[in-house]
């Protein structure tokens, strides 16, 4: 298309507007450069804490780039790090650069550890971490380095095994310090089954340790207090809208997603801010059409959490989050092991 179309007619703009105009283009670019480069670091994540947690230390923009923290000077007074370096160098919706990609946060995590040397570390990421591919990686920029002061376990969990109405899995490394604590190390023990939804279809593998005392986790519909019609089951795995190439609304991760969602009569594309706006603007096929805080509820997050920016970084916040009853299940199970094997001993190690 060109001016010269003979159908193109273009703004009649003053000049203070188009300057309006210029100001706002530019600043959207610099957010989307800034969310595709370093989305761990993004100013709305850390407005959303200092909001949700207003007593709490946090540090966003630029100064929560942690390659330029001297982070020895924690040394002491730190019992846990826990930490979820960016997933995108590994994700098998990604490109899988692993260590080519500038956004491999892995190095900065374990020089955090050697130089703080806490007691236990946390580091979350997705399965495919632990692919084949990364296995060299893994061991030589990761398992070796900690490995030489710290017993080290690897698990996966599914999250709704903790009551999160989706199908996602997360691998954990866990780290106690001390050769002699391995036999305190072990996953948190699950708290739901998802093998028995009201429709009565097993859409997830039962949980191997089911029984009688385990909750059951709801369906995607029930959870969100939606009519439980033929079919309900667990949501897809609810994607983060701050990666690919450009800015959506959108939380679907994939076709087979995609006919889930259908089959649950829910919406997953362009998800409203409020419930309200999602009420004023319906599918066009009748569907349930998604807000920001349906998102947090399938998320594992309360409706209420004050996540913070546009609806896209709102949603990429909840899609890059670890589901909050998982990573609440993780802590609990790490301060068990630490009270078990003795915090006192393993802090007085030699540093």
């Amino acid at each position: 298309m060109t001016n010269k179309d003979p159908w193109y007619v273009g703004w009649d703009i003053t000049d203070a507007e188009r300057d309006r105009f210029r100001k706002i283009s530019n600043a959207s670019r610099e957010a989307k450069r800034i969310a595709l480069e370093s989305p761990e670091i993004l100013p709305d994540a850390a407005k959303t804490l200092s909001t949700a947690r207003p007593d709490w230390a946090v540090h966003g923009g630029l100064a929560g780039d942690v390659r330029h923290i001297d982070w020895s000077r924690y040394r002491g007074d730190v019992d846990v790090i826990h930490g979820g370096p960016p997933c995108q160098p590994f994700s098998s919706a990604g490109r899988q650069l692993g260590p080519d990609d500038t956004r491999d946060m892995f190095p900065e995590f374990v020089r955090a550890v050697l130089a703080i040397k806490p007691a236990a570390f946390v580091a979350e990421n997705v399965p495919a971490l632990l692919h084949t591919k990364f296995e060299t990686y893994l061991r030589t920029k990761v398992s070796e380095p900690l490995g030489r002061d710290y017993t080290i376990v690897r698990f996966v969990l599914r999250a709704e095994a903790f009551g999160v109405p989706q199908l996602r899995k997360r691998v954990f490394l866990l780290g106690l310090r001390g050769l002699d604590a391995a036999e305190w190390l072990s996953p948190p023990a699950t708290t739901h089954t998802a093998g028995h939804l009201p429709n009565g279809e097993a859409d997830a593998p039962s949980l191997q340790d089911a029984g009688p005392s385990k909750r059951r986790c709801l369906g995607v519909r029930e959870a969100l207090g939606l009519p439980v019609r033929e079919f309900d089951a667990l949501a897809p795995t609810i994607r983060s809208t701050l990666t690919g190439p450009r800015h959506t609304t959108s939380v679907n991760s994939s076709v087979s997603a995609h006919k889930m969602w259908s089959r649950l009569e829910i919406w997953p594309n362009g998800v409203a801010d409020t419930r309200e706006a999602a009420q004023r603007f319906p599918a066009s096929n009748g569907h349930y059409r998604l807000s920001v805080a349906d998102v947090a509820i399938i998320q594992g997050f309360p409706a209420d959490w004050p996540f913070q920016g546009g609806v896209y970084m709102k949603l990429g916040q909840i899609g890059n989050a670890v589901p909050p009853p998982l990573g609440y299940a993780v802590a609990k199970a790490v301060a068990q092991c630490l009270a078990n094997a003795s915090l006192t001993s393993v802090r007085s190690l030699p540093a």
